[in-house]
């Protein structure tokens, strides 16, 4: 897709097409789980798409509290993304180009379709803020999730995008945008599970994505339970829902989004722990299944990048008030 060809929002939808590509577990990652995981916590949330009756997030505002972010490692399946040092341009008369960081694939926010082309909710963002708000060429690179933020730090590219939440131990690395997504950390389980609430996982093996604030809510209830919890990590999180489909882990916490596509798209083997939850406890409009934790997503930025960081702030405020965020966000989730 050329993104110079992206003259209007709606150009861009069509360009994209509507709906989301099905996620198939022939082509899980392994990812071998290593059974300690990575502290931190992102987003957790490997690609799941719409959420059908995964809440999809509300695309909110709201604070940034506990969020994890959704992503996983990218282990460097990919490559691509061009420009080492994140700041790339032409001549003069050409327009800027933007690097961006991103774990790839992380459906539904940045993934590659059958043909090849990078879509997602994240990508039709960037095109809205950095090419159609700022004048810039985005382009993704592909980077592992845990190590994501040194990269940034180091000029690898220029921004982070990758469903990525805002906690205090990212803020002390990078900074971040306003927030432009709310989440939700969950459990899915396998349909024939007799796993009904979190308490029933004490004892049990979970799977999650290196580096995510899926893991993050793991290593959070495995001190709930004195240390009574197996946490295996793998690197994407494709790895975490081919161990559950092979039983090799009994549930997988992770982003809402990504966690709802799957069930959505394996719904006769897969379901949700339900319950209610932090975001109930929160008082948020919470989604008909059980949540650990309420997130939000932001852009990452190095802390020397505040011009940068300001247009986006401006560039997001816009695209919510004309109706592009919206129109992007029913493209990927329920309306």
């Amino acid at each position: 897709m050329d993104r110079n060809d992206l003259t209007t929002r709606r150009g861009y939808l069509r360009a994209t097409g509507a709906g989301v590509a099905a996620l198939s577990l022939a082509g899980c990652v392994g990812g071998g789980g290593d059974g300690n995981g990575s502290d931190g916590g992102n987003e957790s949330g490997g690609g799941g798409g719409g959420t059908n009756g995964s809440g999809g997030g509300d695309g909110g505002n709201g604070s940034s509290d506990n969020a994890s972010d959704g992503n996983g490692s990218g282990s460097g399946n990919e490559s691509g993304g061009d420009g080492s040092d994140g700041n790339e341009s032409g001549d003069s008369a050409e327009q800027e180009t933007i690097v961006i960081g991103s774990d790839i694939p992380y459906k539904p926010f940045e993934y590659r379709t059958n043909d090849d082309e990078l879509v997602g909710f994240d990508v039709g963002i960037a095109d809205a803020v950095f090419g159609e708000q700022l004048g810039m060429t985005p382009n993704f690179k592909p980077t592992a999730f845990d190590t994501i933020i040194p990269s940034l730090n180091n000029g690898n590219f220029r921004v982070i995008m990758s469903a990525m939440t805002i906690n205090d131990e990212r803020a002390q690395k990078v900074d971040f945008s306003n927030p432009y997504f709310t989440a939700y950390q969950t459990i899915v389980v396998l349909q024939n599970s007799d796993i009904s609430a979190k308490e029933d996982l004490k004892g049990k093996s979970v799977g999650v994505q290196k580096g995510t604030t899926g893991e993050g809510a793991a290593e959070g209830l495995k001190e709930e339970f004195d240390g009574d919890l197996t946490i295996q990590s793998y690197d994407q999180i494709p790895g975490a829902f081919s161990a559950l489909n092979n039983n090799q882990v009994v549930a997988v916490i992770n982003d809402n989004t990504v966690n709802g596509q799957f069930v959505d798209e394996n719904s006769d083997i897969a379901r949700f722990v339900e319950g209610e939850g932090e975001a109930a406890d929160q008082g948020k409009n919470a989604p008909p299944y059980l949540t650990l934790t309420v997130e939000e997503y932001g852009i990452a930025f190095r802390k020397d990048d505040d011009d940068l960081k300001k247009r986006v702030n401006e560039a997001i405020a816009t695209i919510r008030d004309d109706g592009t965020y919206e129109e992007i966000y029913n493209e990927y989730f329920d309306a």
